[in-house]
Order: structure tokens, then C-alpha cells, then sequence
């Protein structure tokens, strides 16, 4: 299954927020729209990513006035990108290699979504359950 195939299934809505807001919008829009990260764009070009994980730990760092503070003090800046033609197989071992959920997908350096170690697992549960349907189809057969 490749990450095309995903986004085709689930969309390709990206919400993202600009470098400058502050973590407290950041914390409301994520619980908003009810996701996990965020990808930050200056202009049309991507900058970061700020996951729930991000806001948790710059609250325990620096504590409520952390809130007050820009996005861009908190955010990832180095950010890995996905590839619409890599294969979930290969993004579930970089994910869990490098400890991160969210990966947003870029073609030719513009963003055309994000997928989530959450839709690679759905993804290839789906895979492996249309194979051993095929198989007990196979043998059921013969």
C-alpha cells in the first residue's frame, strides 16, 4: 500500500497555523479540529510541525507563560516528509525508528497531506485481513 493510496481513502486536509501564533491557539486548534499536530507554513512553504506532545512538553518546561509564546519557539524545524509514492511499510519503521506520529507528505516540495502512524496501522490492519481472506478463500476452494 502506498501513501497515495491513503490519502485518496482519508483526504487530503492538512490544518496548519503560521510560526508566530501563539501555543495557546495552537492548543485550542488542535483540540478543535481534533487532531494531533499541526503543520507550520510560512506562506507556502512548510516550517515545522507542533504535535499535543509539543504544547505537554513546553507546559512542563517552561509552565503557563509558555502558552503566551510563539509556535515557533516549541515547534519540530526539522521536519521529515513523506513521499505520496513510499510504501507503509517503510514510513511505519521510520516513524517508530524516530519516535514521531505525524508525517506530513510533500510532491515536489508542496504539501499535499499528512498521514498519521494511526492511518499506516489501519492501512496495513486492512492489508493484512484482505490477505487472509484471500487465503481462506484460496483453501476453501480447494
Amino acid at each position: 500500500m502506498l501513501v497515495s493510496q491513503i490519502l485518496r481513502t482519508k483526504g487530503d486536509s492538512v490544518f496548519t497555523t503560521r510560526p508566530g501564533e501563539t501555543l495557546a491557539a495552537v492548543a485550542e486548534l488542535l483540540h478543535s479540529r481534533n487532531v494531533g499536530a499541526l503543520v507550520v507554513m510560512d506562506a507556502e512553504r512548510v516550517v515545522g510541525i507542533v504535535s499535543e506532545r509539543d504544547v505537554v512538553r513546553a507546559v512542563a518546561e517552561d509552565g503557563p507563560r509558555a502558552l503566551e509564546r510563539p509556535v515557533s519557539d516549541y515547534m519540530t524545524a526539522n521536519v521529515l516528509f513523506a513521499e505520496p509514492g513510499e510504501t507503509v511499510d517503510g514510513l511505519l519503521g521510520r516513524m517508530t525508528d524516530r519516535r514521531i506520529r505525524h508525517l506530513p507528505v510533500c510532491k515536489a516540495e508542496r504539501l499535499v497531506g499528512i498521514v498519521s502512524i494511526g492511518d499506516l496501522v489501519k492501512s496495513k490492519i486492512s492489508e493484512v485481513e484482505a490477505e487472509a481472506d484471500g487465503l481462506k478463500a484460496y483453501i476453501a476452494a480447494s
